[in-house]
């Protein structure tokens, strides 16, 4: 577990990019952006209040980190960029000046200008008030349709499911219920994170199911299937099997049983959970009780890198998914 996460900080640091946190006003914000400039893992933006951060975490040293008040910071270009990036949808001036105070919005546009390579949110904010002015100012990139998300899991020492103890879980925060052509994206864009986060080199991709190889006959089972066949249209190369059920997915000895002539049963290392309810709960799943480190939610789709944090994140949550988002500016610009 260290060395993926060591690693990922270390791959931060040979370029570094501006990441900027809304969130300043949050205790887990402000220590993170402590030991990320202390660590030069990225450069720091805080929009917060800076004499509020001073008072309230004494200890801190926020030596090496910008911090930007968005209720004095001159907002206008900001406000005209979100005006004529959403007027058309009806936005009137008025409402644009409002909103671009905002901090999730304010970070938004930080990142649309150029300002920041990229965000980190979600301690304060919920999972639809962050994605949604993602959507309308970052927008999603050319050719995606769906935006979703992606842990990295990384199984206790000794546990050797996945690849050598580390495995993709998608989507587990972001898309309901998705149908089969989301499950396709969603699966593609996994296993895409897989190469470029960890030491995944070949992506094995279960589409997972309550069903194996069609053993229960159901609408639900049907649509896994239905992704199957879109990603092996949109993607041939990619080895990915389903209908899976989760023991026969991960486990050699099971899947050799249940589904003997998968190239992909017994071996997988990127699990695709078919809704959002399965996906949230396995992750938590193996995280409190098998003691799991879950990196992420990694947002997946978006034109530039913007990722959310669970609420119940911690500082070093939030310090791996500022230096996973610094990878993802990296890769954007062919670094």
């Amino acid at each position: 577990m260290g060395n993926l996460i060591l690693d990922i900080r270390e791959r931060a640091k040979k370029n570094l990019k501006t990441i900027v946190l809304p969130e300043g006003g949050d205790e887990r914000i402000v220590r993170a952006a402590e030991i990320i400039a202390r660590e030069k893992i990225a450069k720091v933006i805080v929009l917060g209040n800076k004499k509020e951060i001073a008072k309230n975490f004494k200890d801190i040293n926020l030596d090496g980190v910008k911090v930007v008040d968005p209720t004095s910071v001159d907002i206008k270009h900001y406000a005209a960029s979100l005006y004529e990036l959403r007027r058309h949808k009806g936005m009137i001036k008025d409402e644009a000046l409002s909103l671009a105070r905002d901090p999730m919005h304010l970070g938004m546009l930080m990142v649309e200008s150029g300002e920041a390579d990229g965000l980190v949110g979600g301690v304060l904010y919920s999972t639809a008030n962050m994605l949604r002015p993602g959507l309308q100012i970052i927008k999603t990139a050319p050719g995606i349709k769906t935006v979703s998300s992606c842990f990295i899991i990384v199984l206790p020492k000794g546990v050797k499911y996945g690849d050598d103890g580390v495995l993709i879980f998608g989507d587990c925060s972001v898309n309901v219920a998705p149908d089969a052509t989301q499950l396709a994206d969603i699966a593609i864009a996994s296993a895409n994170s897989a190469k470029t986060f960890t030491h995944i080199k070949n992506p094995k991709v279960a589409m997972l199911s309550f069903s194996t190889k069609c053993s229960a006959l159901h609408e639900l089972v049907d649509k896994v299937n239905a992704a199957v066949a879109i990603i092996k249209s949109k993607a041939p190369d990619l080895c990915v099997d389903g209908d899976l059920q989760l023991d026969a997915a991960i486990d050699a000895v099971v899947g050799g049983k249940k589904a003997p002539n998968s190239p992909v049963a017994g071996k997988a290392n990127v699990l695709i959970f078919p809704d959002l309810q399965s996906g949230n709960i396995g992750y938590k799943l193996v995280e409190r009780l098998a003691g799991a480190k879950a990196i992420g939610p990694i947002c997946q789709g978006f034109n530039k890198p913007i990722n959310d944090l669970s609420r119940g994140c911690n500082v070093e949550d939030v310090v791996n998914v500022v230096a996973i988002t610094a990878l993802q500016a990296q890769s954007m610009k062919g670094i």
